[in-house]
């Protein structure tokens, strides 16, 4: 029981401590086909980010690989692992734990060959790291345990050694019921062993030897039944335990996504203050289009007065076209009569022309006749 508690402990500080990878490198991760045990299947589309971690806690080396979220491959070195190299860039090792058989693909020669140095490298620290533990529990085994006293009932949740079962009845209870040795009489006192007195003292004496006889198999009784509700509780913290190791597991695979869950922290962490930037742009951008909508509202009134006063305007520019037009016609009209008075006053001046050069021819005749007289 002592070990499960142990054991839970442990759990939860794996839990709390995380593991720290030690060496990384990228390739493209395989399975053995669980079917045919003779064909690869790729369990990655793409070269893949493949680790070695090392718990302090608990002196376990693994190796881990994610493709996103999923863990492609979670095996834990143990001493009997062998990495083979099947060629040039590939190579692959068993895992019993996980009842499969990885292989990694590696771009080049020289990645594999460091890949497997580190592989025997860990391997071997995984071997002496389960000598040591295997020669604590051998010093821990050979330890004298505790027990309780024979009259005190212990706590259920207490490692303690159960007492034998061979007999119920207190002949062979482990707790030592034999009265301690008395003196032997004196022969002095042996003239008296037939007394009255002396027959009651033996018989108080004897009925409280069967008193605490009972006292004692019933203690017996009760411990038996401790025991049987301790084999039920171990039952229990078994189940528990093997509960809390499935739960490690998958803490320590998500352990192993901290980094990139803190990167996506951050990256959400800025998107939410663009976003929240953004917002604060479109609030001030929704108040300036309020102002604007206000603006809109009075501008719409103005549109409303200026459309009557143009539409007026349009009725007053119809009245001045029609005014427009007749005048118009009357400047046509004025223009024809000037023209038709020009025409009359070229007709007059070139009369007037000729008169004159009549004249002129005459008043030469008139002076050439003068002169000839």
């Amino acid at each position: 029981m002592g070990t499960w508690l142990v054991f839970y402990a442990s759990a939860e500080q794996n839990c709390s401590v995380g593991e720290q990878p030690i060496y990384s490198t990228r390739a493209h991760a395989f399975q053995i086909d669980p079917n045919t045990k003779k064909n690869w299947v790729p369990t990655s589309k793409h070269a893949v980010t493949v680790s070695y971690f090392y718990d302090s806690t608990r002196n376990v080396y693994r190796i881990i690989s994610l493709d996103g979220t999923k863990a492609i491959i979670n095996s834990t070195i143990s001493p009997n692992m062998t990495f083979t190299k099947t060629s040039q860039k590939f190579g692959q090792w068993a895992d019993s734990r996980a009842n499969t058989v990885y292989g990694l693909g590696f771009s080049t020669e020289h990645h594999l060959t460091k890949f497997a140095e580190k592989f025997a490298e860990y391997k071997e620290a995984a071997r002496q790291a389960k000598g040591k533990s295997q020669n604590g529990k051998m010093e821990l085994a050979t330890s004298p345990s505790q027990e309780s006293p024979a009259g005190e009932l212990s706590s259920p949740l207490t490692p303690v050694t159960p007492p034998a079962m061979d007999n119920i009845n207190g002949t062979d209870d482990p707790c030592d019921t034999t009265p301690e040795p008395r003196p032997e009489p004196s022969q002095n006192a042996l003239a008296f062993t037939h007394s009255p007195s002396i027959n009651k003292h033996w018989e108080a004496e004897l009925s409280a030897l069967k008193g605490n006889n009972a006292k004692l198999t019933a203690a017996l009784l009760e411990s038996t039944a401790n025991v049987k509700q301790w084999k039920q509780q171990l039952a229990a913290y078994q189940e528990e335990a093997e509960r809390l190791h499935k739960r490690v597991t998958e803490l320590e695979c998500q352990s192993t996504q901290t980094p990139v869950i803190k990167s996506q922290k951050t990256e959400l962490n800025q998107t939410i203050e663009e976003l929240e930037s953004a917002l604060k742009d479109k609030e001030e951008e929704m108040e300036r289009l309020k102002e604007e909508v206000e603006n809109a509202n009075e501008l719409l009134e103005q549109r409303h007065s200026l459309t009557q006063k143009l539409q007026e305007t349009e009725l007053h520019g119809r009245v001045l076209e029609e005014q427009l037009l007749g005048a118009e016609q009357r400047l046509e009209e004025s223009q024809e009569e000037q023209e038709n008075f020009r025409k009359s006053l070229r007709t007059l001046l070139e009369m007037l022309d000729g008169k004159i050069f009549e004249l002129t021819e005459l008043r030469d005749s008139l002076a050439k006749l003068i002169e000839g007289s």
